[in-house]
């Protein structure tokens, strides 16, 4: 099978989408010995190369314009034509991102309908252009993949499409994300970040569905009843100004006096994340919507506490190997933090239970349940 995906995010693996495209690819050609991939690469006019490529699968690099109008030529013009160009037999666009129109059997990953869900979201022009054309896309997908049963149920009531045309197929964590005792090189780690002995980590984005304002809400009680010794410690690119999407976190902060209580880190590189998940007492992922919420798997995946919500996917993903709180209720996400930090019984069973709710979800699994769906593709 000669099979094209669309490599837009291939550059851009501190996202999710990008994350979701390497991971794939990788295994892929890992798993699947039958399968002949062509990765369809966009190519600014100065940008970079596709990089880190496995030796076996063909890269066809078509130059685009930088932008938005850039990047929607892209999906709806350059990738079909260079689908026919490298004679392939199906295309996949592994983002919510796929063309009106195309010449083999389409694939589509649609994570998740965050976009269309958040009022916030949908309100610029722009935004509800392109929410418009990429929800006719999907409709007029062979199939879709989604990362969990939640998000399947979402696209099935808002894109009105049917069930046999969208398979849930889990997403998993990397061998890296492990339990394991601080050696030399992961004491590096913690001080390239100067972490403190204890925090509480939150490690993901900014943007308003991942309700990191409720946490911080959450926080000036366990603030109260822990004092200093626990700060919170925000991980991931903070943004640059408040907006309707990003709210401004560092007047919420000071409005609740947290400022002594919580600390950005900054963005976390990739392979560092594994020792911050380790060493921190819990995780809170906060989040309302996710279309899966890889970061809570990884944490528990690393042994760590885990506090979530019961909103979404995440329910799904942690099982019973984590807290999973309403997103609405910073008392019960504060009483769920605490409960973690001074019950060392509790923290001793959550420790044990997340590699085992992690090891439930393995990448062989995902490229089966993915190349079965591409088989159904083809098969129309």
């Amino acid at each position: 099978m000669r099979i094209a995906i669309n490599g837009y995010f291939w550059q851009r693996p501190f996202v999710g989408s990008g994350q979701y495209l390497r991971q794939l690819v990788y295994h892929l050609n890992r798993y699947v010995s039958d399968l002949d991939m062509v990765l369809i690469y966009p190519q600014e006019p100065g940008g970079a190369t596709a990089q880190d490529v496995p030796p076996s699968v063909q890269v066809k690099t078509v130059p685009v314009r930088p932008g938005n109008w850039g990047k929607v030529w892209f999906e709806q013009v350059a990738f079909p034509r260079a689908c026919r160009e490298v004679g392939a037999e199906l295309a996949h666009v592994p983002y919510w991102g796929g063309p009106l129109q195309s010449p083999v059997p389409l694939v589509v990953t649609v994570h998740d309908l965050t976009p269309l869900l958040v009022p916030e979201y949908r309100r610029p022009l722009k935004a509800r252009l392109y929410n418009a054309l990429v929800s006719a896309s999907a409709r007029g997908a062979t199939q879709i993949i989604t990362d969990s049963f939640s998000s399947k149920l979402d696209i099935m009531d808002h894109l009105h499409i049917a069930e046999e045309r969208v398979t849930a197929v889990y997403l998993a964590v990397g061998p890296q994300y492990k339990p394991g005792k601080n050696d030399l090189m992961d004491m590096a780690i913690l001080k390239k970040y100067n972490l403190p002995d204890f925090y509480v980590l939150y490690l993901g984005g900014y943007e308003l569905h991942k309700n990191v304002t409720t946490l911080l809400l959450a926080y000036t009680y366990v603030a109260q009843s822990l004092g200093e010794d626990y700060p919170l410690l925000l991980a991931g690119r903070k943004p640059d100004a408040p907006s309707p999407i990003y709210p401004d976190y560092d007047r919420y902060i000071q409005r609740l006096g947290l400022q002594e209580r919580v600390r950005w880190i900054g963005f976390v590189d990739e392979e560092d994340k594994p020792v911050l998940y380790r060493n921190a007492e819990a995780f809170v992922f906060p989040s309302r919507h996710e279309g899966f919420g890889l970061p809570a798997l990884e944490a528990l995946a690393c042994g760590t506490p885990v506090i979530t919500t019961n909103a979404s996917s995440l329910p799904e993903v942690v099982g019973d190997a984590a807290f999973a709180v309403s997103p609405d209720d910073e008392r019960d996400m504060a009483g769920a933090i605490i409960a973690t930090i001074i019950q060392d019984n509790l923290a001793a069973e959550l420790r044990a239970k997340g590699p085992q709710q992690a090891a439930k979800f393995t990448w062989e699994q995902t490229v089966a349940d993915t190349v079965m769906v591409y088989d159904r593709a083809l098969r129309g």
